[in-house]
């Protein structure tokens, strides 16, 4: 099912098969046409499986570079990292990550270096949405919220951690962003994003395209096939 920039799948396995298809397809186009494809991808709980699917098929690995939206200040191997699930995704696989210096002393001219190393537009920036609305580590009160300006910041502590996001600039202009929601959860978060309600981080994201693949949970839906 497709409507309005949405495709919607049956459950959470479908929208990490339908977004894998859809990156592979976009990575094979972007390297045919400039030798490269640079993708940016988000945390949470939705990517992982993705990545997984990602990591048996026949991506172009040698001109791909990964880079962090955003990464929780922790140590190296922190199992809140997402860092430490993409290398567990992405084992034996070589490819060019760039990692967000989460653990240097100076987070903000860590921050600033970042930012130095961001092509002037990903071809693909993946994006998630939380509960509470919060996109990439932009989240509800943050002052990064309001930083265009910087490219790169630190926010306060979320969940037990600050952390290093990418801020709407770079959200912006990317060339495609890709939306994955699921859950019930998410339900009334993306009816305000889908509303592209500026009350919420996720709903001051404006880029050139989006697509969302979510679920039907997340879109409010029941399964009525069992």
């Amino acid at each position: 099912m497709n409507h309005d920039g949405i495709e919607v799948c049956l459950d959470a396995e479908q929208v990490a098969s339908r977004a894998a298809d859809f990156i592979y397809d976009m990575a094979q186009r972007s390297v045919a046409k400039s030798g490269s494809f640079r993708f940016a991808f988000s945390g949470g709980s939705t990517p992982w499986r993705m990545f997984e699917l990602l990591a048996a098929m026949r991506m172009p690995w040698d001109a791909t570079e990964l880079y962090q939206v955003d990464e929780r200040i922790a140590p190296d191997g922190d199992p809140e990292r997402n860092l430490t699930h993409l290398l567990q995704c992405l084992e034996g696989i070589s490819v060019s990550i760039n990692a967000m210096p989460v653990t240097s002393a100076n987070l903000d001219a860590a921050a600033a270096t970042y930012a130095s190393q961001l092509p002037t537009a990903f071809e693909l920036v993946h994006l998630g949405l939380g509960v509470d609305g919060h996109t990439a580590s932009l989240l509800p009160g943050d002052p990064l919220l309001d930083e265009t300006r910087a490219l790169v910041g630190i926010t306060g502590t979320y969940q037990g951690h600050r952390r290093m996001s990418l801020t709407f600039p770079v959200l912006d202009a990317a060339d495609q962003v890709l939306w994955l929601v699921t859950g019930a959860e998410k339900s009334s978060a993306l009816e305000k994003l889908r509303a592209g309600d500026t009350s919420i981080p996720a709903g001051r994201v404006h880029p050139r395209r989006s697509l969302m693949i979510v679920d039907k949970a997340a879109l409010g839906e029941r399964d009525t096939t069992a």
